[in-house]
């Protein structure tokens, strides 16, 4: 599904990312770990395309195809979708009409299709009225985010901390959407999206069982392994100590 290869990438002639390697089976969900500042978010933007990432060196393969050079609207036609850490508010475009682009519908139509979407995020009717993100909290913010990922139905959705910012209940509710659009609840020889998930807290991990687990350090993919193996080695020595302990042959 996704290939990454010796990618090396600059953000603003600073060189955040060196030489990384990423691949991700179709059907796979990936967990990606590490310290603010290694280059997590860096990478979710460079896959989707954003101009400011510069790729110095490097391929990503998307499907079998090279999208290394394509635009985010040409990536996001092939199939990649992503929900922001920060998404920002986007005054005059009601949160309804974006729905309908992601479903590839006329603006302006609020259907009982997407309702009962809304419906199932616990999003009330009048939000879709609602300039996107403008007045939400941290948790309708999150559900307003993956609301639009399930009407756009991606073949691979990147998650930046969707598990940051919101309480307990918005948790499981964005964790149990999360394995649906994952293709979680199938399975495992019926899985056909792929994902990969940024997490500090590792809290949306009870909710989804990810295949494989990474931490990044300096901009690199220090360790990988089983993900509650690595989970743990974080909470209980930290990043670094992790790193260290799995370079040890058969550690993780």
């Amino acid at each position: 599904m996704l290939k990454i290869k010796n990618l090396t990438v600059e953000v603003e002639g600073k060189e955040i990312i060196r030489d990384l390697n990423l691949n991700i089976e179709s059907g796979e969900v990936h967990v990606l770990f590490g310290p603010n500042g290694c280059g997590k978010t860096t990478l979710l933007m460079t896959i989707l395309g954003f101009p400011n990432y510069k790729v110095k060196k490097g391929t990503i393969t998307f499907k079998g195809v090279d999208i290394t050079d394509f635009t985010t609207n040409e990536r996001v036609k092939l199939g990649l979708g992503m929900s922001f850490q920060h998404p920002p508010e986007i005054r005059g475009v009601k949160l309804g009409d974006m729905v309908n682009i992601a479903l590839g519908k006329k603006e302006g139509e609020i259907d009982e299709s997407m309702i009962e979407l809304a419906k199932r995020l616990n999003i009330a009717v009048e939000f879709l009225n609602r300039d996107v993100n403008l007045g939400f909290s941290g948790g309708e913010v999150k559900r307003s985010e993956i609301l639009q990922l399930l009407a756009q139905a991606p073949d691979f959705i990147m998650f930046d901390e969707p598990d940051s910012g919101v309480d307990v209940e918005n948790i499981e509710l964005i964790g149990k959407i999360m394995c649906e659009l994952l293709d979680r609840n199938k399975l495992p020889s019926k899985r056909e999206r792929s994902g990969l998930i940024i997490t500090h807290s590792g809290f949306v991990m009870h909710y989804i069982k990810a295949d494989r687990a990474h931490v990044m350090l300096n901009g690199r993919i220090a360790c990988s392994g089983m993900p509650d193996e690595i989970t743990k080695r974080i909470m209980e020595d930290g990043f670094e100590r992790c790193v260290e302990l799995c370079s040890v042959k058969g550690a993780c």
